[in-house]
């Protein structure tokens, strides 16, 4: 056998050692996906259909549940445009200009993910509780922020803080200020530049981060138990509402509403791969040009 022949079966060989091996990846990759992702999604969901559609309704429009989903919505209503505000003011400010400290602002940014939202709850509640720090002013002046509204929101924004401003922050960098300059020139003041050049370039990463913002607060649990109090009705949001029905051994309807908040999620995800689709294609475009 020539030299020839034994190089072209040696590569035949590693190649198709090559493709079995690309195909047991593959294949261990979607088990591993259908084993912890897809099969507890169907799980939840059948269980909630478990008493046909009739209990499953029953429990999604039952007035806890709703009270729970609009105070969810309130609190997403309120916490994330405040995150959207903030996310672009520290964007830009960490992209056009240096300034002493910036190094430390964005590792703040990064704070509430390496703190428990436990701890954070906590935190507000011996800062705004009765026996708190600000506690009895709050109290003089008829003011209740934890197990409250206030409250609730105050944790979700500290959970949801970075998202925005962690997409903005790289994406502003990239860009430079050269486009600013340019208009700054033309005669351009700070909101024009703003409004015309700027959103512009970073549309669909801000799309991109307040849907994160906004499923990372739908789902918030930890800080928000900890500051509602789990009064039923009135400071649960769907996550706690999911808990006290379990806890109450009410699995259907449980499982029911937990599928209500599985809707919400895969819809916030939908709208999160197609403004990513966006933002590579517009990259991409970018890096031809």
């Amino acid at each position: 056998m020539s030299q020839s022949s034994i190089a072209a079966a040696s590569s035949n060989a590693a190649r198709r050692g090559s493709a079995t091996s690309r195909r047991i990846l593959i294949g261990l990759g979607w088990l591993i996906f259908a084993l912890f992702l897809l099969l507890p999604l169907f799980i939840v969901v059948s269980q909630g259909l478990k008493l046909g559609l009739g209990a499953f309704f029953t429990a999604i429009f039952e007035p806890d549940a709703l009270s729970a989903l609009k105070l969810t919505v309130i609190a997403v209503l309120i916490s994330v445009p405040l995150n959207l505000v903030f996310g672009v003011s520290a964007a830009w400010c960490v992209s056009k200009y240096s300034f002493r400290g910036k190094s430390m602002l964005v590792t703040l940014i990064d704070l509430p993910f390496s703190v428990s939202p436990v701890i954070a709850g906590l935190v507000y509640v011996l800062m705004f509780g009765a026996q708190g720090l600000f506690g009895p002013w709050l109290q003089d002046h008829d003011i209740q922020i934890v197990f409250a509204l206030p409250g609730i929101v105050l944790a979700t924004i500290f959970v949801t803080v970075p998202f925005v401003a962690r997409e903005l922050i790289p994406l502003m960098q990239e860009q430079g200020t050269q486009e600013e300059e340019a208009a700054r020139l033309l005669g351009a003041n700070g909101w024009q530049m703003f409004w015309h050049v700027t959103v512009p370039n970073i549309k669909w990463g801000l799309i991109y981060g307040v849907v994160l913002c906004t499923a990372r607060a739908m789902g918030e649990f930890g800080a928000v138990s900890v500051v509602s109090g789990h009064i039923r009705g009135v400071t649960n949001t769907l996550p706690l509402h999911v808990e006290i029905l379990y806890n109450e051994y009410n699995h259907v309807a449980a499982f029911a509403v937990a599928s209500l908040l599985l809707i919400l999620a895969l819809f916030i995800l939908l709208l999160k791969q197609w403004s990513e689709n966006r933002i590579n294609r517009l990259r991409a475009s970018a890096a031809e040009e």
